[in-house]
């Protein structure tokens, strides 16, 4: 039996490797190089996965959640580990359960998905233009050839980072062969304001909470987030850009106490005053707030910074308070699909087994990774769903066969 795995990501590699143990299996990919887009990620680390339970990255799974509860059962993020280790890659575990390679060198991750894939046929700088069922296989047509297969896995990526090879191929030839592909957003990107904040680019929050309506539904995030020049980045902006990318009308604000309620802020602010009745509101703000945020901040309290604070009245000090925990940001859009960490949307899940990655329209036609509806938080969650849906693909067409 001969198979066509189009992508050498970490999708494409590992069912590779799999798959070639037992069928002739020809990987094609575009690029000059395997795993591409492997070397840029986790920062050139490569975040690998994430040392957690099934049930904690279920929870970081935004969408495909129910999808991925059979393939995240069947290959967990200890088994990819355990594999990987087994193959000579080691690894360790950083802040929030993050695992990279020991030697912090995305190469060794490729590399080592390369050995495991050497049984492959690997096909480098051989884009796929045309993907078509025929005769109970598959004809696809590359740039310089026409191949015959009997069975197919599309384990393109999706579309952000275009430059590694990302150029959303694979929803292309799922829309040839019958699938809807769900409307492509951005997903873990930064967030662009109707505000003026270029004076505040590069100014880091601590301890904020980030909330947000999308559509009549609230949303929080606690952490932090930093100013760009157009807008916010930063840990829990790029969550929430993912929990947002789909609403049509969304709203958002700051908290900057996020431990404490009104009252117990009233009573703080209360006591700073005392503490420095003399001295200007633009003084007493510094220790409230970042030095270089306490300006824009009185503006939009609408208080002036060379007031003495024994000036303040209750209603302006109540004010204060207010501004401290609703902060207006106003929304203006996502950065570019182009700027996401991942994609968000993709081919239909309603259309694939989610125990076998298989078509549900096109027998021996399977789709792996994230070229698939599913996108997951920061933290290796994203690869490891690509890890287990490439499993479940290969170990589903080896018993099939059997």
């Amino acid at each position: 039996m001969k198979i066509a795995v189009i992508g050498a990501g970490a999708a494409g590699l590992f069912v590779a490797s799999i798959l070639s143990q037992k069928y002739q299996t020809f990987m094609f990919d575009g690029n000059e190089k395997c795993g591409k887009k492997l070397y840029i990620t986790g920062k050139g680390r490569c975040n690998v996965t994430n040392a957690s339970t099934r049930e904690e990255y279920l929870e970081n799974v935004v969408r495909g959640q129910k999808f991925m509860y059979s393939a995240s059962a069947k290959f967990t993020a200890y088994d990819l580990m355990a594999l990987l280790e087994d193959n000579g890659l080691k690894l360790k575990i950083e802040r929030g359960a993050r695992v990279f390679p020991e030697s912090d060198k995305s190469s060794d991750v490729i590399k080592t998905l390369e050995r495991m894939a050497k049984g492959a046929h690997i096909i480098l700088n051989e884009r796929v233009e045309c993907v078509s069922s025929s005769g109970g296989g598959y004809h696809i047509k590359t740039q310089n050839a026409s191949h015959e297969f009997d069975k197919v896995v599309i384990a393109t990526g999706g579309k952000s980072y275009s430059a590694t090879g990302s150029t959303g191929d694979g929803y292309k030839f799922a829309k040839m062969l019958g699938h809807s592909v769900v409307d492509l957003k951005p997903a873990l990107v930064p967030i662009q304001l109707k505000d003026d904040v270029s004076a505040l680019q590069g100014l880091p929050l601590k301890n904020v909470t980030l909330h947000a309506e999308a559509d009549g539904k609230k949303l929080s995030c606690f952490g932090e987030m930093m100013f760009t020049d157009i807008g916010i980045t930063g840990p829990i902006v790029l969550t929430m850009s993912s929990y947002i990318n789909r609403a049509e009308k969304v709203n958002l604000w700051l908290d900057f106490k996020p431990a404490l309620t009104l009252e117990q802020l009233d009573a703080r602010l209360l006591r700073e005053f005392q503490e420095d009745m003399n001295k200007t509101l633009y003084s007493v703000m510094r220790k409230l707030l970042p030095k270089n945020f306490v300006e824009a901040f009185l503006k939009k309290a609408q208080l002036a910074k060379e007031r003495k604070v024994n000036s303040i009245r209750q209603a302006e000090r109540t004010r204060l308070c207010k501004t401290l925990k609703f902060f207006p940001l106003e929304f203006k859009c996502l950065y570019p699909l182009e700027a996401g960490v991942v994609t968000s949307g993709g081919v239909s899940l309603e259309e694939i087994n989610p125990k076998t990655m298989e078509s549900k329209i096109n027998k021996g036609l399977y789709f792996i990774g994230e070229v698939l509806d599913i996108d997951c938080l920061t933290g290796g969650f994203n690869l490891q769903t690509a890890f287990s849906t490439a499993y479940v693909c290969g170990q589903s067409i080896i018993k099939e066969e059997l």
